[in-house]
């Protein structure tokens, strides 16, 4: 693991390493917020998961997470949001595809294949790796995540829910699937048989049985990719009559911005305490 930087912040530690992934082929990123209660014991671990066109940074420098997850003992991993490298296919005028575009996916198509394994990197090799340098509570897992990270963060939820305790939403991408701004992104990445997004798609998961037991998502109403990107409402009717709990807050003037996220970001780190400690 290599560091790259290192801040006490809070009385805990903000760190960004890199290391190597065998799942992307190529030095990926990422951040941990450490509080300082883990200096004398493992404490729950908080996944972050960012959107569209981000790194690890964007939440880590506009996301005001540090003082919350500080008072609260939470471990927060945030982690990068695809492969980087001058070797990884890239779609250079395409800000909905590659680079910064993971979708947090495991692309079966070429060229995509050999570095989009983002679902892989995410639930299996950075968890396995974090957990050899830091005093984290693996048995305490969270997971949350804003727009295409939020997309991630309900669909590995969904699909992992003896791992995570909680998984909340800033804006999230519920039916990617049908959405505009990721069907090309999907199609690229998985293939023309739509029954294989499924699997990425929260709505459908849902539909095919999946389940978990609860979900916060928060949605600004002023947001810009409201009608035709995220469509909360969609996954509201999807787990109508499931079990599945929802809270789903609509939010008058608030945009897509880390403004918005910054705003309710206590809220969902309470949301995450509440089920983790």
């Amino acid at each position: 693991m290599k560091v790259l930087s290192q801040n006490t912040t809070f009385g805990g530690m903000q760190g960004v390493f890199s290391h190597e992934s065998e799942a992307c082929k190529g030095e990926m990123t990422f951040a941990v917020f450490v509080p300082p209660q883990a200096i004398n014991e493992p404490r729950p671990v908080l996944w972050y998961l960012s959107g569209l066109t981000c790194t690890h940074a964007n939440v880590m420098e506009k996301g005001e997470y540090r003082r919350m997850a500080a008072e609260l003992g939470l471990i927060v991993v945030c982690p990068d949001t695809s492969p980087r490298g001058t070797d990884v296919p890239d779609e250079l005028t395409n800000w909905q595809m590659g680079k910064g575009a993971g979708f947090y996916l495991d692309a079966t198509e070429t060229p995509w294949a050999e570095h989009y394994q983002m679902y892989s990197y995410i639930t299996e090799e950075l968890p396995a790796f974090v957990s050899q340098h830091f005093r984290m509570d693996m048995s305490r897992q969270g997971i949350f995540g804003h727009s295409m990270g939020g997309h991630g963060a309900m669909t590995i939820a969904l699909k992992n829910p003896g791992r995570f305790k909680s998984c909340s939403a800033f804006a999230p991408i519920v039916e990617p699937s049908t959405a505009d701004w990721s069907i090309g992104a999907f199609e690229k990445y998985l293939g023309a048989d739509r029954a294989a997004w499924r699997q990425y798609d929260a709505c459908a998961l849902v539909k095919d049985g999946a389940r978990f037991p609860g979900f916060l998502i928060d949605q600004g109403k002023a947001d810009s990719f409201l009608e035709n990107g995220l469509r909360p409402w969609l996954f509201e009717e999807a787990v109508k009559g499931t079990g599945i709990d929802l809270t789903l807050r609509m939010h008058e003037r608030y945009d897509h911005s880390y403004y918005f996220i910054s705003t309710f970001m206590d809220d969902h780190l309470r949301w995450h305490a509440e089920r983790l400690i």
